[in-house]
Protein backbone atom coordinates (compact mmCIF):
# COMPACT_ATOMS: atom_id res chain seq x y z
CA UNK A 1 0.00 0.00 0.00
CA UNK A 2 0.93 3.57 -0.84
CA UNK A 3 1.79 6.66 1.25
CA UNK A 4 -0.81 7.72 3.39
CA UNK A 5 -2.13 10.88 1.02
CA UNK A 6 -0.67 13.94 2.42
CA UNK A 7 0.85 17.15 1.44
CA UNK A 8 2.25 20.35 1.99
CA UNK A 9 2.85 23.44 0.06
CA UNK A 10 5.15 26.38 0.82
CA UNK A 11 3.48 29.80 -0.87
CA UNK A 12 5.00 33.39 -0.87
CA UNK A 13 2.08 35.14 -0.21
CA UNK A 14 2.56 38.39 -1.73
CA UNK A 15 3.69 36.83 -5.29
CA UNK A 16 1.13 34.03 -4.93
CA UNK A 17 4.31 31.92 -5.92
CA UNK A 18 4.78 27.93 -4.85
CA UNK A 19 8.20 28.08 -3.36
CA UNK A 20 7.89 23.98 -2.62
CA UNK A 21 5.31 21.02 -2.94
CA UNK A 22 5.49 17.87 -1.49
CA UNK A 23 4.10 14.80 -0.12
CA UNK A 24 5.14 12.57 2.81
CA UNK A 25 7.83 9.70 2.34
CA UNK A 26 7.39 7.86 5.35
CA UNK A 27 8.30 4.37 4.11
CA UNK A 28 12.21 5.41 3.36
CA UNK A 29 12.01 7.82 6.48
CA UNK A 30 9.39 7.94 8.95
CA UNK A 31 10.18 11.46 9.89
CA UNK A 32 9.63 12.29 5.78
CA UNK A 33 6.33 13.70 6.69
CA UNK A 34 5.02 16.19 4.03
CA UNK A 35 5.52 19.42 5.79
CA UNK A 36 9.40 18.28 6.92
CA UNK A 37 9.69 17.58 3.33
CA UNK A 38 8.04 20.92 2.17
CA UNK A 39 10.03 22.79 4.98
CA UNK A 40 13.36 21.77 4.25
CA UNK A 41 13.25 21.78 0.49
CA UNK A 42 11.87 25.63 0.73
CA UNK A 43 14.73 26.30 2.83
CA UNK A 44 17.29 25.11 0.31
CA UNK A 45 15.49 26.28 -2.67
CA UNK A 46 15.47 30.45 -0.90
CA UNK A 47 18.71 29.61 0.73
CA UNK A 48 16.89 31.53 3.96
CA UNK A 49 17.38 29.89 7.60
CA UNK A 50 13.93 31.15 8.31
CA UNK A 51 10.44 31.21 6.27
CA UNK A 52 8.85 34.05 7.81
CA UNK A 53 7.91 35.57 4.76
CA UNK A 54 6.12 32.23 3.62
CA UNK A 55 2.48 30.28 4.41
CA UNK A 56 2.00 26.40 4.06
CA UNK A 57 -0.96 24.55 2.67
CA UNK A 58 -1.43 21.43 4.65
CA UNK A 59 -4.25 18.90 3.54
CA UNK A 60 -4.10 17.13 7.16
CA UNK A 61 -3.30 19.19 10.70
CA UNK A 62 0.31 18.81 11.11
CA UNK A 63 1.57 16.53 14.07
CA UNK A 64 3.64 17.76 16.80
CA UNK A 65 6.79 17.09 15.49
CA UNK A 66 5.75 19.06 12.31
CA UNK A 67 3.85 21.62 14.29
CA UNK A 68 7.48 22.18 16.09
CA UNK A 69 9.70 22.31 12.67
CA UNK A 70 6.69 24.77 11.48
CA UNK A 71 7.16 26.99 14.38
CA UNK A 72 10.84 26.86 14.60
CA UNK A 73 11.39 27.54 11.09
CA UNK A 74 8.73 30.61 11.58
CA UNK A 75 6.18 30.24 9.10
CA UNK A 76 3.92 32.95 9.40
CA UNK A 77 0.39 31.26 8.21
CA UNK A 78 -0.41 27.55 8.58
CA UNK A 79 -3.87 26.42 6.74
CA UNK A 80 -4.88 23.16 7.07
CA UNK A 81 -7.72 21.21 5.20
CA UNK A 82 -8.69 18.54 7.71
CA UNK A 83 -8.58 17.98 11.24
CA UNK A 84 -6.18 14.95 12.72
CA UNK A 85 -7.96 14.26 15.87
CA UNK A 86 -6.18 11.51 16.42
CA UNK A 87 -2.25 12.50 15.95
CA UNK A 88 -2.46 16.13 15.13
CA UNK A 89 -0.62 18.72 17.02
CA UNK A 90 -2.48 22.20 16.79
CA UNK A 91 -5.64 21.78 17.41
CA UNK A 92 -6.14 18.13 18.77
CA UNK A 93 -3.52 16.09 20.42
CA UNK A 94 -1.42 18.29 22.45
CA UNK A 95 -2.32 21.05 20.94
CA UNK A 96 1.49 22.26 20.64
CA UNK A 97 0.21 26.09 19.33
CA UNK A 98 -1.18 26.69 22.65
CA UNK A 99 2.07 25.80 24.58
CA UNK A 100 3.41 28.50 26.30
CA UNK A 101 7.07 26.55 25.57
CA UNK A 102 6.58 27.32 21.63
CA UNK A 103 8.49 30.25 20.77
CA UNK A 104 6.68 30.90 17.57
CA UNK A 105 3.25 30.68 17.32
CA UNK A 106 2.02 31.43 13.33
CA UNK A 107 -1.58 31.87 12.68
CA UNK A 108 -3.64 28.89 11.76
CA UNK A 109 -6.58 28.38 9.77
CA UNK A 110 -8.58 24.93 8.80
CA UNK A 111 -11.54 23.28 7.56
CA UNK A 112 -11.25 24.81 3.56
CA UNK A 113 -11.67 21.95 1.14
CA UNK A 114 -12.67 19.52 3.69
CA UNK A 115 -14.54 17.38 1.86
CA UNK A 116 -12.15 16.82 -1.28
CA UNK A 117 -9.43 15.57 1.45
CA UNK A 118 -11.81 13.75 3.43
CA UNK A 119 -13.22 11.47 0.02
CA UNK A 120 -9.24 11.23 -0.39
CA UNK A 121 -8.24 9.49 2.90
CA UNK A 122 -11.36 7.58 3.54
CA UNK A 123 -10.73 5.39 0.00
CA UNK A 124 -7.43 5.54 1.29
CA UNK A 125 -8.36 3.82 3.94
CA UNK A 126 -10.87 1.80 2.05
CA UNK A 127 -8.37 0.44 -0.34
CA UNK A 128 -5.76 -0.24 2.82
CA UNK A 129 -8.63 -2.90 4.11
CA UNK A 130 -9.28 -4.63 1.36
Amino acid sequence: MGELPVSAIIVDPVTKKVVSACINHTKKNPILHAEINAILKALKLTNLERLDKFDIYCSLEPCPMCTSAISISRIRRVYFCLEDKKSGGFINGPKLIYSKNLHHKPKFYYGFKENVFLNLMKNFFKKKRN
